[in-house]
């Protein structure tokens, strides 16, 4: 760059994003692995109860992560406060707090929804044994929705005060959590009954009360977040703050529902091809959801580092955090991939021994989907990263067209075609997912590069 003052600029953000998006990035691998606890045990009881435990957690995790898009519009509200002005104690707990209101009732609805799961699993054509299991782990696992919404939202608030070190840390304890009361429930330990399946439902609903608790603790011993007093009143409304929280969040949870829909739909679609592409694909797109948490992490610190300059009506510093967060992804996400094509059977044993013979048709199918995850590796960092940038901005209602656009009219549409009326079955449906992350992150990146002409950016200090 030929002007000094940019590129200092550009290298300062890039080592504050860097310092911000590291530990979010580790938490996020770490939740990964508290889920892969439950593959890992679930997994030992057969492909049957894989099966089961894949299409309950789908269910639930699609509704979870909806609700947690959806009370997460606190981090870019409270970014741009901290931005504008820095000593922002009361709106940045009137934010959280509406947040957290938010996320005892959602998770109240998604609840209610898993009450139902056996019916609506069967609505959608799957097994009727599998529906079944799966309705029991749900009516089991439903209990832990509340804390883990909840959860999100002090994630949410201790990171965006500039202490993501708390999330690492408290996600490593649940992973201790969880693999203790897996060990416990699932095969039966320490006098406790031999559960199976509902013994791994109520590991992680014990896990999750205990990740709400850990943040609580955390933000009661902390010396700049206690001083916030999120608990204090909290039955206090602020309704303007609420719907200013919902608007900015709905847009969020429709962008999630999109994607994660899309991947559940595939689930439900591989359910209907067979059980053994079915537990191929649970482990597969496992994989590429841990590969998917560090630009995930990066995304997350895009928002709060462009929210924070939003708030700051620092356009060029928006400019340089946008551009660290996509350099850091792309330089990434080569990574992964190259494991997933060149060591695949290394990578799934991490879930699975690709060497059983009763995991042959499993591994198989796992194989080839893994070659598909790499192909899309990039394309997918890229578009968490651009959505986490926009969102910084406040700019969540557009992306969500462009998101439902891409994912469901391109995406979902190729997967049926390919995976239903072609040969290639579950590798067609993997090919329709590649095909709605590429059309996304284009559109999104096209957004991103045209956000002054937007209108999407305050009014500058100094120009790019």
């Amino acid at each position: 760059m030929s002007n000094p003052s940019v590129s200092t600029l550009w290298r300062t953000e890039l080592r504050a994003t860097l310092w911000l998006a590291a530990p979010m990035a580790a938490a996020n691998l770490l939740q990964m692995l508290v889920y892969a606890i439950d593959v890992i045990f679930v997994a030992r009881l057969g492909e049957t109860a894989l099966a089961a435990a894949s299409l309950a957690t789908t269910l639930f995790g699609l509704m979870m992560w909806c609700f947690s898009g959806l009370t997460g519009a606190c981090a870019p509200l409270i970014a741009a406060e901290l931005g504008g002005r820095r000593h922002s104690v009361r709106e940045v707990r009137r934010t959280v707090r509406m947040a957290l209101w938010l996320a005892g009732a959602c998770g109240i609805a998604g609840m209610a929804v898993c009450l139902w799961g056996e019916e609506l699993l069967l609505l959608s054509g799957q097994d009727q044994h599998v529906s079944a299991l799966a309705g029991d782990f749900l009516a089991i696992l439903l209990w832990a929705m509340v804390p883990n919404v909840m959860a999100t939202v002090l994630r949410n608030f201790v990171s965006a005060l500039g202490r993501p070190i708390f999330a690492t840390a408290i996600t490593a304890l649940a992973i201790l959590v969880n693999a203790a009361g897996n060990y416990v429930f699932v095969f039966g330990h320490f006098g406790a009954p031999a559960m199976g399946l509902d013994g791994s439902a109520i590991s992680s609903v014990i896990t999750s009360f205990a990740m709400l608790g850990a943040y609580a603790l955390a933000i009661l011993n902390d010396r700049r977040m206690r001083r916030y007093h999120l608990f204090g009143r909290w039955w206090r409304p602020e309704w303007q703050r609420l719907r200013e929280v919902a608007r900015i969040g709905l847009p969020i949870a429709l962008i999630i529902l999109a994607e994660g829909g899309l991947f559940s739909s595939a689930a439900f679609l591989m359910g209907l091809i067979g059980q053994a592409e079915l537990a191929g694909h649970t482990v597969a797109l496992q994989v590429a959801a841990l590969a998917f948490q560090i630009p995930f992490g990066i995304g997350q610190a895009a928002t709060i580092r462009v929210g924070y300059h939003f708030g700051a009506r620092d356009s060029a510093a928006i400019a340089a955090a946008g551009r660290a967060a996509l350099v850091l992804a792309m330089g990434y996400m080569a990574m992964p991939a190259a494991l997933m094509i060149l060591a695949p059977q290394a990578v799934l044993r991490l879930y699975v021994d690709p060497q059983a013979p009763a995991n042959a048709a499993m591994v198989g199918h796992a194989v080839g989907f893994l070659a598909i995850a790499a192909a899309f590796q990039l394309f997918d960092g890229v578009q968490a990263v651009l959505a986490g940038s926009l969102r910084g901005l406040q700019d969540t209602r557009v992306p969500m067209q462009l998101a439902l656009f891409g994912y469901w009219l391109i995406g979902f549409i190729t997967s049926v075609g390919l995976g239903f009326f072609t040969p290639l079955a579950g590798t067609g449906v993997w090919l329709g997912l590649a095909v709605g992350l590429v059309v996304v992150s284009a559109l999104l990146g096209w957004r991103w590069s045209q956000r002054a002409r937007l209108g999407l950016l305050p009014v500058k200090k100094e120009s790019v």
